[in-house]
């Protein structure tokens, strides 16, 4: 089976966002739905159901980002 960064797409109350993407990178993500669903194009995610965890993902991978957000965070009161 492939291994895919994203593993669950879980059904959250979203925040509405209008984003405009190319076609390209459209194909690309109807793709990346059905190989998410093990080849099977029925009951793939759709792209919109892809968008939030692959941003998730991408942030919480992201070394960079981690590290400049825990360096930004006060340091912990210890009692």
């Amino acid at each position: 089976m492939t291994r895919l960064k994203l593993s669950d797409i879980t059904d959250e109350k979203p925040v509405k966002l209008t984003i405009e993407i190319s076609a390209r990178l459209h194909r690309d993500m109807v793709a990346y739905g059905v190989v998410l669903n093990g080849g099977e194009g029925r009951d793939a995610p759709a792209p919109e159901q892809l968008i939030a965890p692959m941003l998730e993902r991408f942030i919480a991978t992201d070394r960079a980002f981690v590290k400049a957000r825990r360096a930004a965070q006060p340091a912990a009161v210890s009692g």
